[in-house]
């Protein structure tokens, strides 16, 4: 691949470069709560900028159908980029229309604008390889040169993504090739003891990659929801927490494999139960009991690993050489169900090893819960991205850009 030093090195200056960031950030309301994936593809447009580009920016956020939605609009991101790149960020109303081409044909050299929402657009998302064609022959025409560098889109085949590049002279930007360098380091290149830690809500989203990484790492330490599939499938009664029960058998067969190759899956001893899952918005204290995960009652649901199991993780991680975290342990945005989710990051942050944390609501507990996020090795700015390289699958926005 094309790095974006080697473009610039070509001479950028006075062209116009489309970089496809990820800044599919959350909202409330218009207010940003999370600015982590601006903050990281900021320098790659810095870069361009400083060497004379005219830069155009464009990303999706969230899931509008296809139109225009204003709760989904990017005008807000466009303001907190600016503020981050300390210079002014215009924004086009529109992705091909009138307000796009006007303002790119008024950039003047290092200036920036932003793009509205691709998801504004049905081509852009499109199954149809004709529809997504039109979108990006339209997109191509606003610019000279392509810059990929949002990696938390990498792994869909959408017309911003996989069909522009191959339009455009291209290159990857600084987030996406460091992005790869640390999978490599999680595939190619691991210090062991590799110790992988996965949580989040379904066990469905996480089967490829549990798949492939039984055959590579050392110990495999399960929370969240998902783990509760697990201790159903081994006949203990799991209440009324999240189950998928048609993975029941998935899941046996998983840890059948693990024994046969050596590989330490790790279940919960304890977790936190309550009948009612808690006020997220006020926050009010909750009430709960802690149980062995044999013994949830019927009524119940578990919402966070117990003191056992944060112990007993977070030993699990003392002496590894590389870790990979994706998920986390409980319902972290509420007070009492974010003990298990803090133990696993501190677990991390005090691991001698290689640490990763692969984006998604993982990156956002470690930003909400007041990590320092510069003492991890990396926080991915791609969840499923890095599950899916992870999976051994191939990545099309990757694939485009390797062309």
């Amino acid at each position: 691949m094309k790095t974006i030093d080697e473009l610039i090195q070509d001479g950028v200056e006075g062209r116009r470069v489309f970089v496809r960031a990820d800044l599919n950030v959350p909202l409330d309301g218009t207010t940003i709560t999370d600015d982590g994936r601006i903050r990281a593809v900021a320098p790659t447009i810095a870069k361009l900028a400083e060497a004379g580009a005219k830069v155009i920016v464009a990303s999706h956020l969230g899931r509008p159908k296809g139109a225009p939605d204003p709760q989904f609009s990017l005008a807000p991101v466009a303001v907190r980029l600016g503020e981050i790149l300390g210079r002014t960020v215009s924004f086009a109303a529109d992705t091909v229309g009138d307000s796009a081409k006007a303002t790119v044909a008024a950039l003047a050299n290092g200036e920036v604008t932003l793009l509205e929402n691709l998801r504004f657009n049905a081509g852009e998302t499109s199954k149809e390889d004709a529809e997504r064609g039109t979108f990006a022959d339209a997109l191509a025409a606003l610019a000279d040169l392509y810059v990929g560098d949002g990696f938390g889109a990498v792994h869909r085949k959408h017309a911003s993504v996989f069909d522009l590049p191959k339009r455009l002279p291209h290159a990857v930007g600084d987030l996406i090739a460091t992005e790869l360098g640390v999978l490599k380091k999680l595939t190619d290149d691991v210090q062991r003891p590799y110790v992988v830690v996965l949580g989040g809500a379904k066990v469905s989203d996480k089967l490829g990659v549990i798949d492939n990484l039984l055959k590579k790492a050392d110990r495999i330490l399960i929370g969240g929801g998902m783990a509760y599939t697990f201790l159903a499938a081994k006949g203990h009664e799991v209440g009324i927490s999240l189950l998928q029960a048609d993975q029941k058998d998935t899941c046996l067969e998983y840890l059948a494999e693990a024994e046969k190759r050596g590989v330490e899956f790790v279940l919960p001893l304890d977790v936190l139960v309550s009948a009612d899952f808690p006020d997220l918005k006020t926050k009010a204290p909750a009430s709960f009991d802690v149980v062995a995960s044999d013994a949830i009652p019927a009524d119940q649901e578990g919402l966070d690993i117990g003191p056992k199991t944060r112990e007993l993780y977070t030993s699990k991680l003392a002496d590894a050489g590389t870790v990979f975290w994706n998920g986390p342990m409980g319902v972290f945005e509420h007070p009492d169900y974010a003990n298990g989710t803090k133990a696993v990051a501190q677990g991390l942050l005090d691991s001698p090893g290689f640490t990763v944390v692969g984006g998604g609501d993982s990156a956002a507990a470690v930003r909400i819960l007041g990590f320092d996020e510069n003492a991890f090795g990396h926080i991915s700015t791609g969840g499923g991205a890095s599950l899916e390289y992870l999976e051994g699958k191939t990545l099309p926005g990757i694939a485009a850009l390797e062309d």
